[in-house]
């Protein structure tokens, strides 16, 4: 497993933080456990080596993120509907997972180029606030890392930009996040 910071830089951050970026890290705590389900869904149905062995190395990646929101959140600054969460990331995973290893790809890139705004535009939120610095190099590690992830599906799957699937993943990820935020 991929190691988690420090999760005591979100619980220390967390009181402090605006109303807003509390609902952000609500939303990346209902995002990492969508994801971590999207690589359960692939893995329960793929059989194809290299598909698994691309699933079963960022899951571990997700779990670390969702460790990290797990132990430091509050119960009160948790998604409340981690049951939807799993339910949509495992038909994320598993629906692509049935057609072809390509549609997985594609649909990782997608989800992944969203998770990559949104981190970004917390990023920029948490810019100039020296209390929050802790917090935001953790984000910039995530961010990262889930970029990695996108480019990786990107090169395995041939993956061109756009298209109509990843508009739909995308758009989906985005109204999930926003979702998120409130409930």
């Amino acid at each position: 497993m991929a190691s988690v910071p420090d999760p005591a830089v979100l619980t220390a951050a967390f009181p402090s933080l605006p109303r807003a970026l509390k609902r952000e890290m609500r939303s990346n705590h209902a995002g990492e456990l969508g994801a971590v389900w999207i690589y359960r869904g692939v893995l329960a149905v793929t059989r194809d080596p290299a598909l698994r062995a691309f699933a079963e190395e960022h899951g571990r990646t997700e779990a670390a993120h969702l460790a990290f929101f797990e132990a430091g959140l509050p119960p009160a600054g948790k998604t409340r509907l981690a049951p939807l969460w799993r339910l949509m990331g495992f038909g994320l995973g598993c629906l692509p997972a049935l057609l072809s290893p390509a549609a997985v790809y594609r649909t990782i890139a997608a989800v992944e180029a969203f998770v990559d705004r949104h981190y970004g535009d917390q990023l920029a939120a948490l810019s100039g606030q020296p209390a929050f610095e802790p917090l935001a190099a953790v984000l910039g590690q995530f961010r990262a890392e889930e970029c990695a992830h996108r480019d990786e599906a990107q090169a395995k799957g041939s993956v061109r930009a756009g298209g109509p699937w990843a508009a739909l993943v995308f758009q989906g990820s985005a109204l999930g996040a926003a979702l998120a935020k409130r409930i």
